[in-house]
């Protein structure tokens, strides 16, 4: 098989999809691997080092597109590269296709297979490859909300940790999951006061008996969310539901009841947001204030930290990129469970009930598709 790495393309995306080990595996077991010219730069990782474990440096992406069967990215394609998705391909990288009406009918005119980070599962029901990078956002919004509560940033001008004599800052955590529980680590640790809020009793239990004592849980209900936002200097949008568009949380008609100079990080932004007045923006131009509250909606946090993000990433997707290189993604998908639910859009038709949901589009099960249709069905797993 031909797997495809091109480079990222996304505005301050510094990740790559594959590291040099991911190239070696691959081509020891009978595979060719394309690496886009540059594509590891973001990530300190040179073509040189691609080279030396087997990859073809690819000076044109169209080459890559063109001739992979298996494109492994990090980030959905960009609207410039959908025209080069070829029927029978198969696409394997972070989709969110419920945020986004036009890439995912842009996928399913393709003619591809879309298979997502974000929907897929292990054994344990957990999202693996989804983990690591909502470690990353989950640490990085306490960061970036601390920058942008400064004063120069519109921020309130308060200090996360306070200091003697002064209190510290206030922050409420919209959803307890990875990226939740992540963020009020790092909230805690620098002294900050800390409300987790969620609808899982079992997980708010779980995280009253581990956090420190400046976290406090609460059940999440219309009322609790109004009064901890009201009070929270920093306030993280942290909700996942898989594979569906995020609920918003926060309405347009709270915000002018929060502090003013408050900040807002919506983690949740890749999949719509959990704040109605919530949009996205980019490392370049990371903020914008409605309201007297600053938001701050970035898209691909995890792509500020490439080395970090990349390694971390990397570290769970290449056991999958084996499995599907090795086998065709139909036949991994048949025996696991957790990986068919990452198939998302197949040959024109969408796979995954929440996005067939957002958008009002048929769902069909990719299993009712003629094998025949199918990639792989027909042809040796390592063409």
């Amino acid at each position: 098989m031909i797997v495809g790495v091109p480079k990222e393309i996304k505005s301050d995306e510094y990740r790559v999809a594959m590291l040099p080990v991911g190239v070696e595996e691959l081509t020891q077991a009978g595979h060719k691997v394309l690496v886009e010219a540059g594509a590891g730069q973001g990530s300190g990782l040179a073509d040189a080092q691609y080279e030396a474990a087997g990859a073809t440096i690819a000076a044109d992406v169209a080459d890559i597109w063109a001739q992979a069967d298996l494109v492994v990215k990090v980030k959905e394609p960009m609207p410039s590269e959908w025209p080069r998705i070829r029927p029978g391909q198969t696409l394997f990288t972070y989709f969110h296709f419920a945020a986004d009406e036009a890439l995912t009918r842009a996928v399913i005119a393709s003619g591809a297979t879309a298979i997502a980070y974000e929907t897929l599962r292990d054994a344990r029901g957990a999202l693996p490859l989804l983990t690591p990078m909502s470690e990353v956002a989950g640490r990085m919004s306490i960061q970036q909300g601390a920058k942008f509560l400064e004063r120069p940033q519109e921020g309130r001008g308060i200090l996360l940790s306070g200091v003697p004599g002064v209190a510290p800052a206030e922050v409420a955590i919209l959803g307890g999951g990875v990226v939740g529980s992540n963020a009020a680590k790092v909230a805690a640790g620098m002294g900050a006061n800390v409300k987790i809020l969620d609808v899982n009793l079992d997980r708010l239990r779980y995280l009253d008996d581990i956090m420190p004592p400046n976290v406090t849980t609460l059940y999440s209900d219309r009322h609790t969310i109004r009064e901890a936002v009201e009070a929270a200097d920093l306030v993280i949008g942290a909700v996942l539901v898989v594979g569906a568009r995020a609920p918003r949380l926060v309405r347009r008609v709270d915000l002018p009841r929060m502090k003013p100079g408050a900040v807002i990080v919506d983690v949740a932004i890749d999949q719509g947001g959990c704040i109605e007045t919530s949009r996205p923006t980019t490392h370049h131009a990371p903020t914008y204030v409605v309201d007297g509250v600053v938001h701050y909606c970035v898209t691909n946090m995890p792509g500020a930290v490439g080395r970090t993000s990349t390694y971390a990433l990397c570290n769970v997707t290449l056991p999958y990129v084996l499995q599907l290189a090795n086998q065709g993604w139909r036949a991994v998908a048949e025996r696991d469970a957790g990986v068919a639910a990452g198939v998302n859009v197949h040959a024109g038709r969408v796979t995954n009930q929440a996005v067939a949901t957002t958008f009002g589009l048929p769902f069909e099960d990719w299993r009712d598709r003629p094998s025949a249709a199918l990639v792989g069905a027909s042809s040796s797993p390592k063409e």
